[in-house]
């Protein structure tokens, strides 16, 4: 009979403990703190030697990791750390990040997002050689970059912006002024929607998302836009790489190596070098 009370007690013990969910925080270079589930795709914490600035990205495993958001603070409490780092290595106020990730993946609920990790809505365009997905938007069946993880989705943002000429001329706006950078979205062409501009300000001053901007600012960041500088280097094709692949690796678009190396489509062989450039 004893034997059967303190099995019984046991299996009480372990039930309970595997129902208790587990969570924790981390906090990088004065970010915001990230709490997160136990359960959730964790992010190596291992910083860029070459540029502390870029958010360490995790390792990609091959495998399509799901990060399930329950609410809108909640995607916030997630992402901001990633955005405040996206500003300082590129530009791009965090606020404004988060606000168009809010609302171009429904708060990472939205359906494209749920099948891709796409958090805004960036379509496949010429010379994008990774994985993608169909999806109706202004057109049925329309071509979506997809990622194996959400930050992804968020590094491959901030390089959309930053390298494409109809952009250009955002990044001679102030750092912190979210308002003009959300009206130049629309002006530049990033979406259809007549309204683009009011729904992203009135989330940033909803969710109060322009504090992250203020943050990255008080850390040292400059308001404005300094001359940059930039680094040329080169890289010599190995076996099984690709255009998309080299421009992960040196977080620049294809369109830009195929601009600086001439090339006219997105073909490369063994051996070949390519230069790279790089801002400093």
């Amino acid at each position: 009979m004893i034997k059967r009370v303190g099995y019984a007690i046991l299996v009480a013990l372990l039930l309970t403990g595997c129902g208790a969910k587990k969570r924790r925080s981390t906090q990088r270079n004065g970010g915001p703190e990230i709490s997160r589930s136990e359960n959730r795709p964790t992010v190596s914490t291992n910083t860029d030697s070459e540029n502390p600035d870029l958010f360490p990205m995790p390792e990609d495993t091959g495998r399509f990791e799901r990060f399930p958001i329950t609410d809108t603070e909640e995607y916030i409490k997630t992402f901001a750390e990633i955005a405040q780092y996206e500003m300082r290595a590129f530009g791009i106020p965090a606020s404004i990040t988060l606000a168009q990730g809010i609302l171009e993946s429904g708060s990472g609920r939205g359906d494209l997002t749920l099948k891709t990790n796409n958090h805004f809505g960036i379509k496949c365009h010429t010379g994008w050689e990774g994985e993608f997905d169909f999806h109706d938007d202004d057109a049925k069946g329309e071509c979506f970059r997809k990622y194996n993880h959400p930050m992804y989705s968020f590094r491959d943002h901030s390089i959309f912006l930053s390298t494409r000429s109809r952009y250009a001329f955002l990044f001679n706006y102030r750092r912190d002024d979210y308002k003009k950078w959300a009206h130049g979205l629309r002006e530049a062409g990033y979406a259809t929607d007549k309204k683009y501009p009011q729904k992203l300000i009135a989330l940033i001053e909803r969710y109060n998302l322009h504090q992250y901007d203020e943050a990255v600012v008080d850390s040292g960041l400059s308001i404005v836009r300094e001359p940059k500088t930039y680094e040329v280097t080169t890289h010599t094709v190995e076996q099984g790489e690709t255009l998309y692949a080299i421009s992960r690796k040196y977080d620049v678009s294809v369109d830009e190596i195929k601009r600086l190396n001439n090339l006219e489509d997105n073909i490369i062989s063994i051996g070949q070098v390519l230069n790279i450039r790089r801002a400093q």
